[in-house]
């Protein structure tokens, strides 16, 4: 059975402020995103689908295509701000595009299989492809998905606060929830949320949370576009609102339609929110590729 990486490239890096998912970052000038399409191979996946703005396509794929064709089979998908709106009234001004799940269901008619999500700035690990194609060929089902699952100090930037989605966790190691929190730091020794109303909440070493790297059915395409009619209903007028992976899987636990397993990896977390990241990821992977973890040139 064939499964399949989407990969998350469509984004506008507003907090970076240039096109970070074709930025060089390996030694030999790879992206983020080649070691990941790297791991996914190594673990058993056989096609990835990028999910891209069609006015940087050209760009893109003349980075991407000569590297892996031949070594996996590739796909496009447009995310456009009109997918999926016809008959709404959307505000002309608008120039965000709609989010992680809209882009997800930007995917229908070319997923069809079981599928990992996961975006193209942020670096995984090995381990977490294992257990994600593992995953997707032995125990995923339509009511059945999972959350490759981070430790928060992890996946901590050192030159400001991330956003995560916390995951509450079960004693079956099922997903209870998740939650959405967009202003995460450290502060003196200590992990800080601060809420939009100033709250602080200090969150423990071993929380949980969500990269982005997700494990799903071809289903929840469905579920997304069925739940993307009803946001735009609350949101086609506003300029920033977005329809988030996060959001639907909660919504996918919370309405009953199915559970989803929480994948524990230890694999540190490392991407590029802020242009001082840049640096700390290009140290990241050479020490990756001095300690013998990846070649030095990933496509030799």
């Amino acid at each position: 059975m064939q499964s399949t990486l989407v990969i998350l490239a469509a984004g506008m890096a507003s907090r970076y402020g240039s096109m970070k998912q074709t930025q060089s970052f390996g030694t030999s000038g790879e992206t983020i995103m080649e070691y990941s399409v790297h791991d996914a191979i190594a673990a058993g996946f056989e096609k990835v689908i990028f999910i891209i703005r069609e006015d940087f396509a050209d760009v893109f794929k003349n980075i991407v295509e000569p590297k892996l064709k031949g070594k996996i089979e590739i796909d496009y998908v447009y995310q456009k701000l009109t997918s999926f709106t016809d008959g709404v009234n959307i505000n002309p001004e608008r120039t965000k595009p709609w989010g992680t799940a809209h882009a997800v269901l930007c995917c229908k008619g070319k997923v069809n299989e079981p599928f990992a999500v996961i975006n193209a700035d942020d670096f995984y690990g090995k381990d977490s492809f294992r257990k994600a194609y593992d995953f997707l060929q032995t125990r995923c089902k339509e009511n059945k998905y999972a959350v490759i699952a981070y430790q928060l100090p992890n996946t901590l930037s050192e030159h400001g606060s991330v956003s995560r989605g916390v995951i509450s966790v079960n004693e079956e190691q099922q997903m209870e929830g998740i939650t959405e929190c967009l202003k995460i730091y450290k502060q003196d020794g200590s992990i800080i949320y601060e809420e939009e109303n100033g709250n602080l909440t200090e969150l423990s070493a071993d929380t949980k949370v969500s990269m982005n790297f997700f494990c799903y059915a071809p289903q929840f395409i469905d579920l997304c576009e069925e739940q993307f009619k009803i946001f735009l209903e609350e949101n086609g007028q506003s300029l920033k609102a977005e329809f988030l992976i996060p959001t639907m899987t909660d919504y996918f636990i919370k309405s009953g339609k199915g559970k989803v397993e929480v994948i524990t990896t230890g694999a540190k977390w490392f991407g590029v929110t802020y242009k001082e990241d840049a640096p700390v990821v290009a140290t990241a992977i050479q020490h990756l590729v001095e300690t013998g973890e990846y070649p030095e040139n990933l496509w030799k």
